[in-house]
């Protein structure tokens, strides 16, 4: 049961609109007396009805996905459940006094919005439990409420349970209150003082032990039963986290109390709620983990940074989920500058760089702030034209003033309709935008500005906890049958409180700055807030020796392409030269931008002895290889990443060598890495081989330079001397002193060495001789470090290091030259001898594995992708069986990840309708939500990459069969999980495009072909009866009455918005085409579906609102007759075999008489060609000739 305590604020109140699903709603009740009625209703259960005509395109579905998602928005005024307020409590409403609303519901079954872990074995290890999932604002999923971030509210919490269960919520734990004897029961009270949000309640329940912080109280953890050694460890650092934030914020953690929960199946790695959070079981590791401890570490740092600004600071509206997401993981990132090192911290803001500008290049411009936008369809709907037949088509660009906008084939006015990829480089552009703004105003004033925000919402929250006892109260639910109690203010419109400063927005984040700093970022905000898109610069320069100044040159040539817009603004270029590095401020204006930069030093003839750095410190140069006129060492364009940008940099290959060797910043660094691979030659070679051996450089950077050289090795195979390249080094730091080949006992205590010994081997792996296969010295390597590997004496696991082992030996596999077995089966010794050796060691450790489990299952992970390799290169046979017994459920996460790639895979290159099937059907009937999530990402991402031979072979996964089912799961059947319904829609978009799907055309013109050839063979069959006609030649056929045609008024398509089940439009028309002018033949060649419409006249109009017309339908066969009856014949005897009818027409059809009916189809077809589109009253025999020409179809 739900108690919502509302406070009109208009005296006319009659309807209040709630948020529920999957939800049996019994009774509603005004403080306890008046029953008031109410209507339930979801738009989303079924999106476009099948009463209503569609092409089963995406570009319309997405038009009734919008409208079916803002009916039930709250912060859109929607709802499911319309309360009708009883006449005879309208005293209460005129008077404004608070009333209470009590709401019975069952909820049986859920789908998702809580999720239970029932084991195999309940009796065993794993225990029963449940928690609630959160995907954006779907708190509706599991009780009645206004679901918005917008509106906050006290709340008191109440839940039965079992007695031996624990009941972990939000907020402050009251009473355990033990229920009557025998029920074997008991009651725990939560009460949430601080106003919060109904989609930052939460709720776990299970059978969890229980482990207090000892160095903060405040905190407990909650685990599962014999995972508590591992809690304790993983948990260490935790209060450090807390004092960090609280220092750098200046203010102290907004709740009372902090619970972490780890569960079985979670819905994500981590969810936050208030005073909350619940993480996956995976997560906790021992001490002896190394990989783990980075990801966990940064999880359990996003968790508790979400706590201040996403829980107790919240959204305004959908829109400012950006400040939500953006502020949170700044956060974080000092947090992880400060414990994890400044190199860390910039690789991982130049890897989220990386795929924010990926992604924007693929798809399109990323708004943060869509509140500006035209919604009056999806942007780049209409524009141009789509291919539908391609799996990597994208939709047309909508080019505006400032550069290429991207066209989305969904709105993003509601993170309901967003694709859950777009979601997640959203929040990573978020955090760039915010880090942007950092380094315009400056760090400290960034956290006094977030500081403010802070401070203000307390003294709110004090002054309203005095002036009003009831402050904004929201629900409390019960899980079991027991009731529950929810109270809940509600506001006159959701969201409307623009000066709560428990909320927060664009609008108001910027007044909070122009406050604190005196800095206007109004078009800051307008740059890169509320338009999408990114920078890309190309750059290239040359040295005047004469005036001894740099002429730099910049370029933003790629404005219209995808997600590239035109920048204008300052722009910082650094200078390393001979005296130090010297930074200038460029000022951008318009694409092709040129500059003289005055050098500071002279040539290399007045060099110093040593060279300054940027950072301070002086070191020798060996300037040999640099141009003697030029004291310029190296150049980088915005060095401090200020920009949201991608730059194409030309230098020669000594000064990337320079830039790699003695510049201290690894972001440049790496660009240098990834500029050498186009250079190969002996002292990029020397280059790489110096970091690698460098003990000074940070390891990210030494593993980057492993994989580029094996990169220029190849390039350089055949000048290549020496042993194979990385060899003499891994045996130098890893080898035995008296035996180098023989590699030594395992000791992880340098962290460096331990990464590299990783990325060694699975670098050396890629190397190839002038055959293109892997040299035989490798394949030994390899051999003996599974060989020798021994962790006997080393205090930290090696299960990574025994994965990346098995991952090399993938890398080895090439494809086959040439297969002496075809036609027959694989046996051991039909294989290479390479091949056996490999796939022996493979059948060892995964054969190991499952006699003594490591962590995760990293071994077994690596031998499922090698496997698969070794099937995809020909070296064994294709056997998806074997993937399947690994994908089913009960195995560990990451092992059914693993194989469920390889079924995908061999889906998409071997694979038919029934294994798409599979894959369709596991999405559908897996118990694990995220499992479904994480295989429909699969699924896009294979299907996404671009090969050479995918549009040669037809893909298994387009065609009719899993377009329709497809369809059904996002259309009627996804009307619970938003998150699955959108990769649903994802999935269909990369197959299928956004208009009609290709299959369904063949499949049309298919059957097309078949009536016209049954039409035929009738019509030519003797045994045909045909209607008596008069042959006497004095005799003409009475003209036959023309066909009045009356216009009709405009019929516009669009989605109806009603609040009632049903659900009313009209239909809508194809979208057709007109043929070529050359192909004028006399059949019909293109057709619509709708063509053989038995209805004579229909309206026909594009979606959107276009230009309709009026289209004659006749019968197929009369169409046909028609238009056989217009042929000339070739020959006379062709004339003997026409049926009398046929003579008698030929007879009376003179040789004027055909030139002017071909002369009034030629003029038809150019008036369709031109798009003249006049709709008057036709004779029928006008129509039946317009209908013979080539170039119309049934509906243009």
């Amino acid at each position: 049961m739900v108690e919502l305590t509302i406070i009109p604020r208009k005296s006319q109140l009659k309807k209040v609109k709630l948020n529920a699903k999957q939800c049996r709603i019994y009774k509603i009740l005004l403080n306890n007396k008046f029953e008031a009625k109410f209507d339930y209703y979801d738009l989303t259960q079924n999106i476009i009805p099948d009463e209503i005509p569609h092409q089963y395109s995406v570009t319309q579905f997405s038009e009734f996905h919008r409208e079916a998602i803002l009916e039930g928005d709250p912060d859109a005024a929607g709802g499911e459940i319309l309360v009708h307020l009883p006449p005879e409590a309208s005293h209460v409403i005129v008077e404004g006094r608070p009333f209470r609303l009590y709401i019975e519901y069952a909820l049986e079954n859920p789908h998702t919005g809580l999720h239970f872990y029932i084991p195999d074995d309940p009796s065993g290890l794993e225990k029963p439990h449940m928690f609630t999932t959160r995907y954006e604002n779907n708190s509706r999923l599991w009780f009645p409420c206004i679901d918005s971030f917008s509106e906050v509210c006290t709340w008191k919490l109440e839940f039965t349970v079992d007695e031996s269960m624990t009941a972990i919520s939000c907020g402050d734990l009251v009473e355990i209150i033990q229920g009557p004897e025998g029920q074997r029961k008991k009651t725990y009270h939560y009460f949430l003082s601080i106003p919060t949000a109904a989609p930052n309640i939460g709720l776990a329940i299970g059978p969890f032990e229980v482990y207090v912080d000892p160095k903060m109280h405040e905190v407990t953890h909650f685990c599962l039963p014999g995972l508590m050694s591992l809690l304790i460890w993983t948990s260490r650092f935790l209060y450090e986290m807390f004092e960090f934030y609280e220092e750098a914020l200046s203010t102290r953690y907004p709740y009372s109390c902090f619970k972490n929960v780890f569960v079985n199946e979670a819905y994500e790695e981590m969810i936050s709620y208030a005073s909350m959070c619940i993480m996956d079981v995976n997560l906790l590791h021992t001490s002896a983990i190394i990989d783990q401890t980075y990801t966990t570490r940064k999880f359990s740092a996003q968790a508790i940074a979400e706590q201040f600004y996403s829980t107790y600071i919240s959204m305004q509206h959908s829109s400012d989920a950006w400040l939500s997401k953006g502020i949170s993981n700044y956060l974080s990132g000092l947090y992880l500058k400060k414990f994890l090192g400044n190199n860390e911290y910039r690789h991982w803001i130049q890897a989220e760089m990386q795929d924010v500008v990926k992604y924007e290049q693929q798809y399109g411009g990323i708004v943060l702030d869509p509140s500006m936008l035209n919604f009056s369809r999806p942007r780049g709907f209409g524009i141009g034209s789509e291919s539908n037949g391609s799996l990597h088509s994208r939709p047309s660009l909508e080019h505006t003033s400032s550069g290429g906008e991207a066209g989305f084939y969904f709105y993003l006015q509601n993170p309901h309709l967003l694709s859950p990829e777009y979601l997640e480089i959203y929040a990573k552009k978020a955090h760039l935008v915010i880090r942007m703004l950092e380094n315009r105003i400056g760090s400290q004033l960034l956290l006094q500005v977030l500081n403010k925000q802070l401070s203000l919402a307390l003294i709110y929250i004090q002054q309203s906890e005095v002036t009003d006892g009831l402050m904004r109260q929201a629900p409390q639910i019960t899980p079991a049958t027991t009731p529950g109690l929810i109270t809940l203010p509600l506001d006159a419109a959701p969201g409307s409180n623009p000066t709560n400063p428990m909320l927060i927005s664009t609008a108001s984040f910027t007044r909070s700055i122009f406050t604190v700093t005196g800095k206007d970022m109004t078009v800051f905000m307008d740059q890169w807030v509320r338009q999408g898109g990114h920078a890309k610069f190309h750059m290239s320069f040359v040295f005047n020796r004469k005036r001894n100044t740099v002429e730099l040159e910049l370029k933003q040539e790629c404005t219209e392409q995808l997600g590239i817009r035109k920048y204008v603004g300052p722009l910082t270029v650094a200078l390393q030269e001979l005296d130090g590095t010297f930074k200038h401020v460029l000022q951008i204006e318009a694409t092709h931008a040129k500059a003289d930069i005055v050098c500071h030093s002279k040539s290399r003839r007045q060099k110093k002895k040593k060279i300054p750095l940027c950072t301070g410190e002086e070191v020798d140069m060996d300037l040999s290889g640099m141009d003697s006129d030029s004291p310029v060492l190296w150049i980088r364009l915005d060095p401090e990443m200020t920009l949201i940008r991608t730059v194409d940099s030309k230098q020669p290959d000594f000064q990337w060598q320079y830039q790699l060797r003695h510049e201290r910043d690894v972001t440049a660094q790496i660009e240098a890495i990834w500029a050498l691979e186009n250079f190969p030659s002996p002292h990029t070679r020397s280059c790489l081989t110096d970091m690698i051996e460098n003990e000074q450089t940070y390891y990210k950077v030494r593993c980057e330079a492993c994989y580029c050289l094996a990169k220029v090795a190849n390039s350089m195979v055949s000048t290549w001397s020496g042993p194979p390249a990385m060899l003499s080094i891994f045996r130098k730091l890893f080898g035995c002193f008296s035996c180098p080949h023989i590699v030594r006992q395992n000791d992880f205590s340098n962290l460096q060495h331990y990464f590299l010994q990783k990325s060694i081997p699975v670098a050396m792996a890629l190397l190839r001789n002038v055959h293109g296969i892997c040299p035989v010295e490798i394949n030994r390597f390899l051999i003996d470090l599974f060989k020798y590997n021994d962790n006997t004496r080393n205090r930290l696991s090696d299960n990574y290091y025994r994965a990346a082992l098995i991952q090399a030996l993938g890398n080895t596999i090439t494809p086959v030259v040439a297969l002496h077995h075809i036609g027959g089966a694989v046996t051991a010794d039909s294989l290479s001898k390479d091949t056996q050796i490999i796939m022996e060691e493979i059948s060892r450790c995964l054969n190991m594995e499952k006699l003594l489990q490591c962590y995760k299952y990293t071994v077994t992970v690596e031998c499922l992708r090698s496997i698969r390799k070794l099937q995809k290169f020909g070296h064994l046979p294709n056997n998806v069986e074997f993937f399947r017994t690994y994908a089913l459920y009960g195995q560990f996460k990451d092992v059914r990840l693993a194989a469920l790639e390889a079924i995908v895979d061999y889906t998409k290159t071997d694979g038919n309708v029934e294994d798409v099937l599979y894959l369709l059907n596991m999405i559908d009937s897996d118990p694990v939500p995220n499992m479904k999530h994480a295989l429909c990402r699969l699924i896009v991402n294979a299907l996404s990459e671009k090969s050479p031979d995918r549009r040669k072979a037809k893909s298994p996964f387009n065609n009719a069969v899993v377009m329709h089912k497809l369809w059904k799961n996002f259309n009627s059947d996804g009307n619970i999980d938003a998150r699955l319904r959108c990769n649903y829609i994802d999935l269909y978009y990369t197959v299928f495009g956004t208009k009609k799907p290709i299959c369904l055309i063949e499949a049309d013109q298919q059957t097309l072909s078949e009536i016209r050839e049954e039409i035929s063979s009738r019509r030519k069959s003797p045994l045909t009866t045909r209607e008596v006609v008069d042959e006497s030649k004095d005799i003409l056929p009475e003209p036959e009455p023309p066909v009045v045609v009356h216009e009709l008024p405009p019929v516009k398509l669009t989605p109806s918005r009603i609040l009632s089940c049903k659900r009313e439009s009209n239909a809508g028309s194809d979208n057709s085409r007109e043929l070529p002018e050359a192909m004028d033949i006399s059949l019909p060649t293109y057709f619509e579906p709708g063509m053989f419409k038995s209805d004579d006249i229909e309206v026909v109009q594009d979606a959107f609102g276009g230009v309709e017309e009026v289209v004659i339908h006749e019968e197929v066969e009369a169409m046909v007759e028609k238009e056989d009856e217009e042929m000339p014949e070739a020959s006379d005897s062709a004339d003997t075999e026409q049926s009398p009818q046929k003579k008698h027409h030929h007879h009376h059809h003179s040789k004027g008489k055909k030139k002017k009916e071909k002369k009034k189809r030629h003029k038809h077809k150019h008036k369709h060609k031109h798009g003249v589109h006049e709709h008057k009253r036709k004779s029928k025999d006008d129509v039946f000739s317009s209908g013979s020409s080539g170039s119309n179809s049934p509906a243009q």
